[in-house]
């Protein structure tokens, strides 16, 4: 089922990224490999576990470009070796997994244990962007006045 949200993104500047994200979803609900975790560690921090079993750190790619973290793994097969697999259990597939990051969002670390990929992310706000505190002043009075130092014209008459 394809969605046309044309006329949404038609009267709105800058909504590009809500565009992509909606985009997204559709593509994202098709695949189930591999298997990962979203969790919340702490007040600004998370942690992404995708579950990587087979795979290698030289096998595995994380990258973040356009608030978008992207974890893809491909096994490189060994071309020397020539064995005759029964059953296969453990997936040596390719994958790449695509999950939107909102806005300050920043990956702090990536790292590789018993199979499973853990990404830590935090979300780090710009000073500018922080609530401040404005203090109010109390009784002066603070009016201004405003006086001309120009030289008045003279009138032809």
């Amino acid at each position: 089922m394809i969605r046309d949200f044309t006329p949404l993104f038609r009267t709105a500047v800058g909504f590009d990224r809500l565009a992509q994200v909606v985009d997204g979803l559709q593509e994202a609900a098709a695949s189930t490999f591999p298997p990962y975790n979203i969790e919340k560690t702490g007040d600004d921090t998370y942690r992404v576990t995708v579950a990587a079993a087979g795979f290698g750190p030289d096998d595995l790619d994380v990258t973040v470009r356009d608030n978008t973290l992207v974890v893809s793994g491909r096994i490189r097969q060994p071309s020397s070796e020539k064995v005759a697999t029964l059953y296969r259990g453990i997936a040596g597939r390719s994958f790449e997994r695509r999950f939107a990051l909102a806005d300050h969002i920043v990956v702090e670390n990536a790292s590789l244990d018993n199979g499973l990929l853990h990404v830590g992310l935090k979300r780090v706000v710009p000073e500018a962007l922080k609530p401040r505190k404005i203090a109010i002043e109390v009784g002066h009075d603070t009016q201004k006045v405003i006086t001309s130092e120009a030289e008045p014209t003279a009138q032809a008459a």
